[in-house]
């Protein structure tokens, strides 16, 4: 019988498990320091308030932003709505914000959910087969027809195909037209450096769960000096931009993973990419005709999105599950199966949509794991190959 420890995780894009040190930073704040950081009138409640300042100061450290600008949320679906609908709710006439088609589906979801209501209307911008964005058509819109936007998205690394963006120059072409931009970085953060005074970044989304920290946390930087129209009100927390009682364990738990991304980052992204170009390497051995998608050059460590053409994802899926924890694509719609967003908008063609793999490595990856994780692959593609 196949339990989970005998079960290769390798959807690191998905999820990452909680680091022990951050566990034990969580149980704490569950346990013994368990109380409400606005408790103000003991003990009790100034450590949990100690604790999330303290959890403030150490991402700031980790993206370089001042601690008064970050919004505790409940991770980084919470912060694109309230950095998309608090932004353009404030407007008097319908806005006009500019997306790239490869954002995921929080921010996608979110501006058509708008423009639906007509309270927005969507610029696309080009990407190529990479999935990198055509910044010359990014200026040209931000100049020409969307002159006056109220607000750009763009991801800093891609959660499927791994692609990076440069959002140093993004960030300047939206700063030299006066538009607001927003950037998820919620599969960049403790992965890559992200420096938000710098790169002229309005609005950043991070997510606990994408850096070893629990899920159901995360954060919005917010610049200082933008206002936001709250989502949710009841007590005026967080500078009444976000009400509600602080997740204080989660937050302390984000907290210790910021630290230690800080810490360790750079070891360990050279080590996780050196393990993903080796797995590469396994598998373009014994699988001649198999692409390897994104742009291969700024890609994150942990990233080997593949395609296997003409073989469908999910007969790979049925017989490596029980070995391998690896997915078809992104796991934000809710189990429905449907053609990637990301590699439609990339214009791949269908046979190799339909054999994409999403691979993802993380600091707990071993190289025995990577072996055999390559063995089964190449298996299963051998099997069904003989059934063709």
């Amino acid at each position: 019988m196949t339990t989970q420890e005998n079960i290769i995780y390798l959807d690191y894009h998905s999820t990452t498990p909680v680091d022990s040190r951050v566990a034990e930073k969580v149980m704490y704040y569950m346990t013994t320091a368990f109380d409400n950081a606005n408790s103000v009138d003991h003990g009790y409640g100034n450590q949990a308030a100690q604790a999330v300042k303290q959890a403030r100061q150490k991402i700031a450290e980790l993206i370089n932003t001042s601690p008064k600008e970050i919004i505790f949320t409940s991770g980084a679906t919470e912060s694109i709505n309230l950095a998309i609908q608090g932004h353009i709710n404030q407007q008097n006439t319908p806005a006009t914000i500019i997306v790239s088609p490869v954002e995921h589906k929080a921010v996608l979801d979110t501006c058509q959910a708008l423009a639906k209501k007509r309270l927005a209307k969507i610029i696309w911008l080009n990407v190529n087969q990479q999935a990198q964005i055509d910044l010359e058509h990014l200026e040209k819109v931000c100049s020409g027809g969307a002159s006056g936007a109220s607000l750009l998205c763009v991801m800093a690394a891609n959660n499927e195909v791994g692609t990076i963006y440069p959002v140093q120059k993004i960030g300047a072409i939206a700063q030299k037209y006066n538009i607001p931009f927003l950037c998820d970085a919620s599969q960049a953060v403790g992965k890559i450096p992200i420096n938000f005074q710098e790169w002229s970044i309005t609005y950043l989304a991070i997510s606990g769960h994408k850096l070893y920290a629990p899920k159901g946390v995360g954060a919005l930087v917010v610049k200082k000096g933008d206002y936001l129209e709250p989502l949710i009100y009841g007590g005026g927390h967080q500078e009444g931009l976000r009400s509600g009682t602080l997740n204080v364990p989660g937050i302390a738990g984000l907290r210790e993973a910021c630290q230690l991304r800080r810490l360790e980052m750079e070891v360990d992204e050279t080590a996780i990419a050196l393990l993903r170009d080796q797995l590469q390497s396994l598998l373009q051995a014994e699988i001649p005709n198999l692409l390897v998608n994104g742009d291969l050059n700024n890609r994150l460590s942990g990233n080997l999105h593949i395609s296997i053409p003409d073989i469908p994802n999910s007969a790979i899926i049925a017989r490596v599950r029980h070995q391998l924890a690896i997915s078809t694509g992104a796991a934000c719609s809710s189990g429905i199966v449907a053609p990637s967003h990301v590699l439609q908008a990339m214009n791949l063609g269908e046979n190799i949509i339909e054999g994409a793999l999403r691979i993802g490595l993380g600091k707990f990856t071993t190289k025995e794991e990577i072996e055999k994780a390559s063995s089964v692959i190449v298996s299963a593609v051998n099997e069904i190959h003989q059934l063709l």
